[in-house]
C-alpha cells in the first residue's frame, strides 16, 4: 500500500445493546502485537463495547481459541492480532495460509471476526501497519468485527416470512 494512498472507510457501528468482544493475541512479536491491541482497545472503546484478552502461542491457535471461546464464553465478535514475518523456510506460507483459511471458516458459520493478524516479509512492514498513529491494522480488525455484529443483529432482528400466519 502505497502511505499517500487514501481508502474509505466506514462510519463506526452503532450499537442499542451492549457488545462484548474477545481479542485473541499471538504476541511472539511483542511490540508489534501491543500495538494491534492498543488499536483494537481504542476501536471497540470508542464504539461503546467491552472486551476481554487472550493469549495463544502463536497465530496457528488463534482459531483455535476463536472455535473455543464461540461455544464456551459469552461473545459477540472476535478480533485474531498477530503478526507472521517471512522467514528462511515454507513455515511461514502454511502458518499465513491455515491461520487466515481457518477464520474464514469461523466467519462463514456466522462468528463475527476481525483479521488482525499481519502477514508481512519484515518487521519494518509489522511495525508500520501496527501503529496505532499508522495504518491501525488492530483497530481496523476491531472494526471489521464491529460492523459484522451489527450486520448479525440487523439481519438476526429480521423475520424471513415463511410460512403461514394463523388468524387466531
Amino acid at each position: 500500500m502505497a502511505v499517500n494512498e487514501k481508502h474509505y472507510i466506514l462510519p463506526r457501528a452503532f450499537f442499542e445493546k451492549p457488545v462484548k468482544m474477545l481479542i485473541v493475541v499471538a504476541p511472539y512479536y511483542k511490540q508489534v502485537t501491543d500495538n494491534l491491541i492498543d488499536g483494537a482497545t481504542a476501536e471497540i472503546e470508542a464504539a461503546g463495547a467491552t472486551y476481554d484478552i487472550a493469549e495463544v502461542p502463536g497465530a496457528l491457535e488463534v482459531p483455535t481459541a476463536v472455535g473455543m471461546a464461540s461455544r464456551l464464553g459469552d461473545y459477540d465478535g472476535f478480533v485474531a492480532l498477530g503478526c507472521i514475518i517471512r522467514g528462511e523456510t515454507t513455515h511461514y506460507d502454511t502458518v499465513c495460509n491455515d491461520s487466515s483459511r481457518a477464520l474464514q471458516l469461523l466467519g462463514m458459520q456466522g462468528l463475527c471476526i476481525g483479521n488482525g493478524i499481519l502477514t508481512v516479509e519484515n518487521k519494518d512492514q509489522a511495525e508500520l501497519r501496527a501503529d496505532p498513529a499508522g495504518q491501525n491494522k488492530g483497530g481496523g480488525a476491531a472494526a471489521a468485527a464491529l460492523h459484522l455484529i451489527a450486520l448479525a443483529r440487523k439481519w438476526g432482528a429480521q423475520s424471513k416470512g415463511v410460512g403461514f400466519k394463523s388468524n387466531a
